[in-house]
This record gives structure tokens, sequence and C-alpha cells, in this order.
């Protein structure tokens, strides 16, 4: 089954500082019917006014994943890790049995990213925390495995059986991806238009596929964009 969820569909929420669209239940948006998809449990993009950002806050047992689109978020955390994730790099923390951190954007002009939730599958873990850079060109007309609890080499590591790509496609090139049919996918459109299997998504729509082994993606024009294979 594939399931497209139209752009418009989205959750959004404008705190002057921060516009963001959950496209899972989070914070004070609940909806049981969108919980999560597999153990794919929240996916936000967010976009943050300069100088603003999100205070130390508590997060434990969740696979965090960000990635950074554009601009650089300035990272503190009890772990003792301090620094900046620049545009084009992947950050995973594994919160474990708890972790505190904050995200500032600290530049003047406007910060852009994912933050991405993933279950994992083995709790009681200790916070751990990793970060790799990656170039537009790395990503150009093939699925680029960024994040991944698989032992992909060359990836940002995490603790669950699931995979994080990016691809970056021409107008008129189709990458594909083969996968266990119980397992779940999530993909979603940054910019451009794709088809997915015959099914057309525009920026910033997604779709949830479940019962599908084989997709073929083909981008209708260049197309930026996210899938997640996930367990169940």
């Amino acid at each position: 089954m594939i399931k497209i969820i139209k752009s418009k569909e989205r959750h959004f929420k404008d705190m002057g500082w921060l516009q963001t669209y959950w496209l899972f239940s989070f914070s004070n948006y609940y909806d049981p019917d969108n919980l999560n998809h597999g153990k794919l449990r929240v996916f936000n993009d967010d976009y943050v006014q300069p100088g603003q950002g999100f205070p130390t806050h508590p997060h434990e047992e969740m696979e965090i994943i960000t990635l950074v689109l554009d601009g650089e978020i300035t990272h503190k955390d009890s772990m003792g890790n301090q620094g900046i994730i620049k545009a084009g790099e992947v950050q995973r923390m594994s919160a474990g049995t708890g972790l505190t951190h904050s995200e500032y954007n600290m530049s003047d002009s406007g910060l852009a990213f994912y933050q991405i939730w993933i279950l994992p599958d083995i709790k009681g873990l200790k916070p751990s925390y990793e970060q790799k850079q990656f170039k537009n060109e790395d990503y150009k007309n093939i699925l680029l495995p960024v994040a991944s609890g698989r032992s992909i080499p060359d990836t940002v590591s995490f603790h669950t059986d699931a995979t994080i790509y990016r691809s970056i496609l021409d107008a008129g090139k189709i990458v594909k991806h083969s996968t266990l049919k119980e397992r779940y996918l999530f993909i979603y459109v940054s910019s451009g238009s794709l088809q997915i299997n015959g099914h057309l998504l525009q920026q910033k729509d997604q779709a949830r596929i479940s019962s599908v082994s084989s997709l073929e993606l083909k981008a209708s024009k260049k197309a930026d964009f996210i899938l997640i294979d996930i367990p169940e």
C-alpha cells in the first residue's frame, strides 16, 4: 500500500521564532491515527529564525537524527559535546537512558532542518553522539544512505534496524529500492516532483508505504527527497 499525504495536510505551527511542520503527533498536536509509521515516531520540518532556538531540554530512549538543509545549528549537550552542525551535515544522538541538549541558530540567516525520531531496538543504552558531513554531489542521481543501524559504511550509525537515504535526482532520472515486504518505507520530497511506482509526489508531499518490496522512483523534475526504510 502506498498512502500519499499532501503538503497541505501536514500539521503547521507558527511560534514566531519557529515555523514547523509536524508530520506525526508531537508536543500538543495529538492524533491517535497519526502516531508513527513503523518505528518512525517523529519527522519535523523546522525553520528557525536568526538568534533563536530550543533551550536545554531532555530526551530518553530515542534515536534522534538531524539533517541540516540550510544554515547551521549551535549544539550543546550533557555528554559534553558542543559545536556547530552545518548545512549538509547529519547528526545522531542516541538518548538512551537520558540526556539534555540545546539547539540554537546563532547566525544572521535562517535555519532549515529535519529532525527525525526513531524508536530504538534496544533500551537502556548509554547516551552517545555522532556527526558526519555530506555534500550535495554525494546524493546526485543515487540513493545514498546517510544514517543507519545496519552497519553500512560511511553513514552515521544508530541503534535501530533502519536506514535513512537522501537523493537529488535530475529530471527523468530513476533510482530503485528493494526491501522486505514486511518493512515500512517513508518518503518526503524536499523539492521538485517525484513519481513512486506511478504515484506523483510534489514538493513537501510524503508517502507512507507498507507491504511493498520494490520501488521505482523517477524525478518528473529535479527532486530532492528523503527515503526511510524501517521495521514495523
